[in-house]
C-alpha cells in the first residue's frame, strides 16, 4: 500500500500515515457514514455531477450534513487530484456523523468527519474488459436500504469471498428469486433480441450512476431498454451480460455459476456501450 499518499481530514491537507479519526467516530462504531467513488481520468472527473447528487440524497436518508458546500466539496477533488498528481484512478469519499460516546441513538451536536483519499488505477485499460469476468449466484442478505451508499459493506465483501472461493471473479446477489445487484455494482443483461435489462430503481439496489448514464446512452444509441427485475435463469439464458460502476465502467460478464454466457466472449452490445460511455464522458469530464 502507498504511504506517499496525500489526504483530506476535515479541513486539512496529511501524508496518509499522519491521518487520524477518534476511536469514538460512529463510522467506525456503527458504520454510521456514506461514501462516494468518482472516477480520475486524464486528471478529470468522470460523472461528477451525479455522484454529488447521490452523496446529498444518501447524507439526506441519515440525517447528516456535508461540512463543505457543493463548490467547495468539488475544490476539493480537483485540488487532491492536483496534490497526488492521479492521471488515472478514484477518489473515495467518506462522511461519517462524526464523533460521540457510544450509544445506538444519534448525538445531538457530533461533527461530521469528512475523508477523501486517491487511488492511482487503470481504469481505462482494464485488461478484463477484453476477457469477460465470471459471477457466481449467492443469497442477498443485506439490510432493506441498499438505495443509501452507507460503508457497511461486510456482506458486500463476504459475498464476493465466497464468490471467488466458488472460482469467480465476483458475486451477482439474489432475493426473492431475482437478481438485485453485483457486491459493488448494478447487474445487467441483454436478452437474445437485444434488449437491455437491467433492474429498475428502488430500496432493493442502489442508484448506479453508471447504471444512468448507461441507460441513457443505449436509448440514444437505438437500443431498447427494460427496466425489471430479471432471474438467475434468464441471465444464463441471455445473449450478453455486464455491469456497471464508477470503478469498471462496463465490465462484459461471460461466465454465470460455471455456465457460459452468449458465446463466452464480450458481446457487441456491451462493447458498444463501454466504447460510448469512455467516449461520452470523458467528453464532459471536468
Amino acid at each position: 500500500m502507498p504511504v506517499n499518499r496525500t489526504v483530506y481530514l476535515n479541513g486539512s491537507w496529511l501524508p496518509e500515515a499522519d491521518a487520524k479519526i477518534s476511536i469514538f467516530d460512529r463510522g467506525f462504531l456503527f458504520a454510521d457514514a456514506i461514501y462516494e467513488v468518482t472516477a480520475v481520468v486524464g486528471g478529470k472527473l468522470v460523472d461528477y455531477a451525479g455522484h454529488a447528487a447521490r452523496l446529498q440524497r444518501s447524507l439526506k436518508e441519515l440525517a447528516i450534513t456535508c461540512p463543505l458546500s457543493p463548490e467547495a466539496l468539488l475544490d476539493v477533488h480537483r485540488e487532491i487530484v492536483a496534490r497526488n498528481e492521479v492521471t488515472e484512478g478514484l477518489i473515495y469519499l467518506q462522511v461519517s456523523r462524526g464523533a460521540a460516546d457510544r450509544d445506538f441513538a444519534y448525538p445531538a451536536h457530533a461533527t461530521p468527519t469528512l475523508v477523501l483519499l486517491t487511488q492511482t488505477k487503470a481504469v481505462l485499460d482494464n485488461p478484463r474488459a477484453k476477457t469477460g469476468i465470471s459471477v457466481a449466484t449467492i443469497p442477498d442478505l443485506r439490510w432493506g436500504r441498499r438505495d443509501i451508499k452507507t460503508v457497511q459493506l461486510l456482506f458486500p465483501s463476504m459475498a464476493k469471498m465466497e464468490a471467488m472461493r466458488q472460482g469467480a471473479d465476483d458475486a451477482w446477489l439474489v432475493e426473492d428469486g431475482f437478481i438485485t445487484e453485483g457486491s459493488s455494482a448494478t447487474a445487467h443483461i441483454v436478452t437474445k433480441d437485444g434488449v437491455l435489462v437491467t433492474r429498475g430503481l428502488s430500496n432493493a439496489i442502489l442508484h448506479g450512476i453508471t447504471r444512468a448514464s448507461i441507460i441513457d446512452i443505449a436509448r440514444s444509441a437505438g437500443i431498447a431498454v427494460e427496466e425489471r427485475a430479471f432471474t438467475p435463469d434468464e441471465a444464463l439464458a441471455a445473449a450478453e451480460a455486464f455491469i456497471t460502476s464508477a470503478t469498471s465502467f462496463v465490465m462484459p460478464v461471460v461466465r454465470i455459476d460455471g455456465k457460459t454466457i452468449g458465446t463466452g466472449v464480450p458481446g457487441p452490445i456491451s462493447k458498444q456501450l463501454r466504447e460510448l460511455y469512455v467516449e461520452s464522458r470523458l467528453a464532459a469530464a471536468i
